[in-house]
């Protein structure tokens, strides 16, 4: 697996190439390819999405010397900056939390490279509120509908990585209420 670190800062911007003039059969060759890269991109499945980070988290000296701990919030940063998926890697202090939220019609998987965490899921009005443990080495894939909310319940820090495709476009948050899931924001890329 090849690991695309995403720069701190942005790269700079870089003028298009000029286009080639177009004959029938370089249009047609280009009508096929450009076919051919949509299909190629389109989302990765939430298991293809687990092995991405299962493999990754096998290789700490990837990221292990990116990680910050901070007792503000999560601390996060982006690893992979693909068109088809985006790789973070999270930190977790203790009591940390991220709150119910979705994934804006993303795919996803984590993982928890170091630490424990805790997910908490709706599972239905026959179950009622899922409380799962996930310990170090524990992967979840999830579908484009998924919504949760994981927290450091442990004594110690925590640090996960999680993989979305498509890349996160927005991700809404919620209450939960006695009759459900209340949506009460949104918030896109710029905040992130």
């Amino acid at each position: 697996m090849s690991l695309n670190l995403a720069p701190d800062e942005p790269a700079a911007a870089q003028a298009p190439a000029a286009a080639p003039t177009p004959t029938p059969t370089r249009t047609a060759r280009a009508t096929a390819t450009a076919t051919a890269t949509e299909e190629t991109r389109a989302p990765l499945t939430p298991s293809a999405l687990r092995t991405v980070v299962r493999e990754l988290a096998e290789q700490p000296d990837q990221w292990i010397h990116l990680v910050r701990l901070s007792t503000e919030e999560r601390w996060y940063r982006r690893l992979v900056a693909d068109d088809d998926h985006e790789v973070w890697l999270i930190s977790w202090l203790p009591g940390q939390s991220t709150g119910f939220h979705d994934h804006g019609g993303s795919r996803g998987a984590f993982t928890v490279a170091l630490g424990e965490l805790e997910e908490l899921s709706l599972g239905g009005p026959e179950q009622g509120l899922l409380i799962r443990r996930v310990p170090a080495g524990t992967a979840r894939a999830f579908g484009p509908e998924y919504v949760h909310d994981v927290r450091n319940t442990a004594s110690g820090p925590a640090v996960t990585l999680h993989a979305y495709s498509p890349p996160l476009g927005s991700m809404a948050h919620y209450d939960l209420r006695a009759g459900g899931l209340v949506r009460t924001s949104e918030e896109g890329p710029e905040q992130w």
